[in-house]
């Protein structure tokens, strides 16, 4: 399973490359804005500042909502660096537009994505990865892990090449149940990342293995 980051802050980025295990990085709107990126040209440079530091893909997403202007800007976008992947919003324009992208062979990542039925449709146009948000749905007390492996099932029926991508990841057994139904990548904010290191017998283990080391010296 691939592990992406979903934030825009590229301390966070760095320290995920640093740690060895980082295969691509997702943002949007309001991630930019919670840095203070603000202005078309300040975030096109943004954008390129992550490819930078990642060797795999940067999902960059589209603002408009028609398809002649997702069309324009997506490949705006596309056209910044190799590693960028187009993020085009659920909707019926973007169904039209992943199709597009998909022709031109620019990768694609359809985001929000809340049910079965929109992870088929979004399959069919050819997107590179369908995003459905884990976290929004545990919040209206629908389970999200379900989804997840709805989609499994149908993409593997019908051997599908679009990746899963978990988003709205806000835990690590989030992560863990993903990677036990066949995700093929989740994106997650560090902390829940960092998170996976941790169990109390280890630091309890480790503690015992340092006294016992300073009782030999």
């Amino acid at each position: 399973m691939k592990f992406f980051i979903d934030t825009a802050n590229l301390e966070q980025i760095k320290e995920a490359q640093d740690l060895g295990i980082l295969d691509g990085v997702t943002t949007n709107p309001s991630l930019m804005a919670k840095e203070g990126i603000a202005g078309k040209e300040a975030i096109n440079k943004h954008y390129v500042d992550i490819c930078n530091i990642v060797d795999g893909d940067v999902s960059a997403e589209v603002l408009s909502t028609t398809y002649e202007e997702m069309i324009k800007e997506g490949e705006e976008l596309a056209a910044l660096h190799e590693r960028i992947v187009v993020k085009i919003p659920m909707i019926k324009d973007g169904i039209k537009a992943l199709k597009y992208f998909s022709d031109k062979g620019i990768k694609t990542n359809c985001t929000l994505v809340f049910s079965a039925g929109q992870a088929l449709l979004a399959a069919k146009a050819g997107a590179t990865y369908v995003s459905p948000f884990l976290g929004r749905l545990d919040d209206i007390s629908v389970d999200g892990i379900e989804l997840i492996q709805e989609i499994r099932t149908i993409y593997d029926n019908y051997l599908f090449d679009t990746q899963i991508l978990a988003a709205s990841i806000r835990n690590p057994m989030h992560i863990i149940n993903c990677a036990k139904i066949g995700a093929d990548v989740i994106t997650s904010p560090l902390p829940s990342i960092l998170n996976l290191l941790k169990h109390p017998l280890t630091d309890s283990g480790l503690a015992q293995f340092v006294a016992d080391a300073k009782k030999m010296n």
